[in-house]
């Protein structure tokens, strides 16, 4: 856990705890489910808390927001976040159940009241969100169809989607047509894992422009 508390010095006593104890809790789900790989169990820290947090180098959730997680799987990007923004409401979303029974599990464990999660997709959830984060699940052209009518009206320019993706996006989001801004992660992180990850930022349709 240190590479985390090397990139978020600022991070509280408890904060710290908690993540401990997410990789207490993930390493025991994914000797059961497979949550991810076993064989990158041992880069958990940085390749999936770490990656996850990258969101949070490019945006800062204000508090009493609210942050839909589609596609969660073992509970990323959401879980890492929930703990980093402990006043922002999050809505983990996953259609495998057995991994959605597991992310509630470990968000009771860590005592993360802002945490929801639920089996369900994202075209079939009716509440609104002020963000939406996911790790690349879909192309982005598909993925936003389902997000799309998801958000709350907003004033502030910075709500909307956040997507972890990697490599070469330009074709990608050429076919989406999407206003999208692109972020290296390499250029927060050091380590060699990053230096092809990206977050895509898609603005809120909805915001109002200042």
């Amino acid at each position: 856990m240190d590479i985390l508390f090397r990139y978020f010095p600022d991070l509280t006593d408890q904060q710290c705890l908690q993540f401990e104890l997410l990789e207490q809790e993930f390493r025991g789900w994914n000797e059961r489910l497979n949550l991810i790989a076993r064989t990158d169990v041992d880069n958990l820290a940085e390749r999936h808390f770490l990656h996850s947090l990258g969101i949070a180098k490019v945006v800062q959730f204000a508090p009493g927001t609210s942050v839909l997680d589609v596609g969660t799987g073992g509970g990323l990007p959401g879980l890492p976040l929930a703990i980093l923004f402990p006043e922002v409401e999050f809505h983990l979303v996953d259609s495998i159940g057995k991994k959605i029974r597991a992310v509630q599990d470990m968000a009771h464990a860590l005592k993360l009241h802002n945490v929801t999660a639920e089996q369900t997709r994202a075209e079939q959830l009716r509440p609104k969100y002020d963000y939406v984060v996911s790790r690349a699940v879909a192309r982005l052209a598909t993925f936003y169809t389902w997000i799309e009518h998801r958000y709350k009206p907003s004033a502030d320019a910075a709500t909307g989607l956040y997507y972890l993706k990697g490599g070469d996006l330009a074709e990608e989001i050429d076919e989406s047509g999407l206003p999208a801004a692109v972020y290296n992660l390499s250029d927060y992180f050091t380590e060699e894992f990053f230096e092809t990850k990206k977050v895509v930022f898609v603005p809120n349709s909805l915001a109002k422009k200042r």
